[in-house]
């Protein structure tokens, strides 16, 4: 940027009476956790004088302001001058608006920056309660040009619901197609959509997507209300996105019947770095069937198995099958039900493996029983659940 540009931008933000805005370097805004109240274009002006002070804005982020209709629409007219802009970080900027609100102020926005041409890559709306009918104000710029090279998606805790989860599955098939069309296909590298209530149905629509794609690095859809189905399609979906290294499918009701399938797809991922799988109910035979998928997965730095109900036996396949995992900086197995012996007994395999400065082990539930430890899960109700809803 040159020094004219700097100069302007000072001269604006020396107007905002006390409002500190952070600018990362010249190109980019941020109005983060201010408390901004924005109803109408006039409440707005800060914001639209600071972006028309930007010569080539490429990242703005409002987190923690509150938007409404008319100020969404002035700040969209300002963005409509910006055809680098690629962030929109936009998490947490609805607090106290209708529902009715949002979706304009989301069509506002989108629209703004497809007439700019922009070209995302990175869209961040999380943590703002909009529901399916958010995505119904979304779901024309993510299936527009704007999101053909779109890298980043986050949409955790916006209440999608599976009606939600349909319209941006629709949306993302769709941005996959046109983008395809033009030769250069959406090649999403992170999403993120955790407490949503996506359930099974959910689930497999995303997993759909995913199939598509095969360039997905991170996932993280934690909460989710997702049981052994919903977790097989996720799971065929994953083994065929061969760069994967993060994933989170914490407090998912996974249990021994999805720990096979998914277990499978882990160990055909070479780049697994970070794997939490905390409170999904897997207990000894799906602890078991995860670590002996585990074997050959040589990157790992970080597992969370916390909260699984896993008794000794399936602890020590875990244990065992870390050793040579020279990358490892933690794996944490806390709140299961090992017993005072058998947490005795993990840490002595895991410092034979010359791995015990890296177990986490803290407040063990005690020894299983037999009952507890079987395997046996809750999920044949919501199986059968699951056929009757596609049927």
């Amino acid at each position: 940027m040159g020094t004219s540009n700097s100069e302007d931008i000072n001269d604006v933000l020396q107007k905002l009476e006390g409002i500190s805005v952070e600018t990362q370097d010249s190109s980019k805004l941020s109005f983060a956790g201010h408390g901004l109240k924005l109803d109408n274009a006039a409440d707005a002006k800060v914001i639209v004088d600071a972006i028309d002070g930007v010569q080539d804005l490429t990242s703005l982020c409002l987190e923690g302001n509150t938007l409404g209709v008319n100020a969404a629409k002035a700040i969209a007219d300002a963005l409509a001058k910006h055809k680098h802009f690629k962030r929109a970080l936009w998490k947490d900027m609805f607090t106290g608006r209708m529902k009715t609100e949002i979706p304009d102020a989301l069509r506002y926005l989108g629209n703004g920056l497809q007439q700019a041409g922009a070209r995302l890559v990175e869209l961040d709306l999380s943590d703002n309660a909009f529901g399916p009918i958010g995505v119904e104000g979304l779901a024309d710029l993510l299936r527009s040009s704007c999101c053909f090279a779109l890298e980043e998606l986050k949409l955790n805790n916006n209440g999608l619901g599976i009606t939600g989860c349909k319209l941006l599955s629709k949306a993302l098939h769709d941005c996959y197609d046109r983008s395809k069309a033009e030769g250069r296909p959406l090649a999403l590298k992170v999403f993120v959509a955790g407490r949503n209530r996506l359930e099974n149905e959910g689930a497999t629509l995303l997993a759909a997507v995913f199939k598509k794609l095969t360039t997905l690095e991170r996932v993280e859809m934690p909460q989710n209300g997702i049981y052994y189905p919903g977790i097989t399609a996720l799971s065929d979906a994953f083994s065929l996105n061969q760069n994967l290294s993060h994933l989170n499918l914490n407090d998912n009701t996974i249990t021994h019947k999805g720990a096979e399938p998914l277990g499978k797809a882990l160990a055909s991922l070479p780049s697994l770095r970070i794997l939490n799988l905390g409170d999904c109910l897997l207990k000894s035979a799906g602890a078991t069937s995860i670590a002996k998928y585990l074997v050959n997965s040589l990157q790992l730095e970080d597992v969370n198995l916390t909260c699984n109900e896993i008794g000794v036996e399936g602890g020590l396949e875990l244990a065992k099958v870390m050793k040579g995992k020279n990358k490892l900086k933690q794996i944490n197995l806390s709140e299961n039900m090992f017993g005072e012996e058998g947490v005795e007994k993990i840490e002595e395999v895991m410092n034979s493996n010359g791995m015990g400065d890296v177990l986490v082990l803290e407040d063990d539930e005690g020894e299983a029983s037999d009952e507890e430890d079987g395997g046996e899960d809750d999920s044949e109700e919501e199986e059968q659940k699951f056929k009757k809803r596609f049927a």
